[in-house]
């Protein structure tokens, strides 16, 4: 039974290395808006008694949702059999809890949705803060890729005597799991946020460390703050050009160009952007196989 991959408004170079790696056949559809913007969608490719693998990029997800929804309704419809989701980036995981009155906890509603529409999903490194794991609340079975390994061997060919350098206390089980894949040595900083732009970090000695060059690593840059205000740490201890590393390089608004203008900005190919190094294609590949046999 061939597999079929479906791109859905997504990365066009990601999912054609997606369909080659999981030797999939490229489903075709048509998009297209009414006059009054609703959405048109028909599938052209034969689906029924197929697996199908809907790729769809969860980045910036309210103009995403609901094609995807009508895609899968439409593909149940067509008599596929397993109807599956791969977003390297999962939208709505950072709202994790209830700060102030009436607040939606969009983290939750969101999974419901996808659960419901969905028999398995494929992401890599969602923000899973309070969450110990994706079952806490999505109901179908899911597939986590880590970037550490991948983020490791990026490391290791491309940075000589490399210094990781987490954000934040929390982050400090994942970056030390890539600073042992690339055999390395780490710090983690403190960090006091008081809000999306208004961050103050402070460093570790880093004087033992000159000789090194630090790695900032983390799995979202949105702001860029935390990493502007370590960077000018570090450029005030003398030390070498810092690397910037994220999972899921967001950026907004001019935080690329601030951070170019001072290190070197690296991410993995899970948000296209110019930063992209890291390549995730054959690890969600696996990833979707392993759904796909179950």
């Amino acid at each position: 039974m061939k597999t079929i991959l479906i791109n859905l408004e997504s990365d066009q170079v990601l999912a054609g290395q997606l369909c080659q790696a999981l030797n999939a056949q490229q489903g075709e559809i048509e998009l297209r808006r009414f006059p009054d913007d609703e959405s048109y969608l028909r599938v052209l490719t034969d689906c029924q008694h197929h697996n199908v693998v809907i790729f769809c990029n969860l980045y910036q997800p309210d103009n995403k949702i609901l094609r995807l929804l009508l895609l899968s309704d439409t593909l149940r419809q067509m008599g596929a059999n397993k109807i599956g989701l791969i977003t390297p980036y999962l939208a709505y995981m950072r709202q994790d809890k209830q700060f102030n009155p009436g607040e939606c906890v969009s983290s939750r509603p969101f999974a419901t949705l996808i659960s419901a529409s969905l028999d398995f999903l494929v992401t890599v490194d969602p923000h899973l803060h309070r969450y110990h794991s994706l079952d806490e609340i999505y109901s179908i079975p899911s597939r986590v890729v880590h970037a550490a390994p991948l983020i490791a061997d990026w490391i290791k060919n491309h940075i000589p005597k490399p210094l990781l350098i987490g954000p934040d206390s929390e982050s400090e089980q994942w970056v030390s799991r890539v600073a042992e894949l690339a055999d390395a040595p780490f710090q983690v900083l403190h960090k006091i946020r008081r809000g999306d732009y208004d961050v103050e970090v402070t460093l570790p000695e880093v004087e033992r460390w000159r000789q090194h060059t630090p790695v900032l690593v983390d799995d979202i840059i949105s702001s860029g703050r935390t990493m502007q205000e370590t960077i000018i740490h570090l450029q005030n201890a003398a030390m070498p050009r810092t690397t910037c590393i994220a999972v899921h390089g967001i950026f907004a608004a001019d935080a690329y160009s601030q951070l170019n203008a001072v290190a070197d900005v690296v991410s993995c190919n899970t948000i296209p952007h110019p930063s992209n190094q890291i390549a995730i294609a054959q690890a969600i590949a696996s990833a979707t196989r392993e759904l796909l046999e179950e």
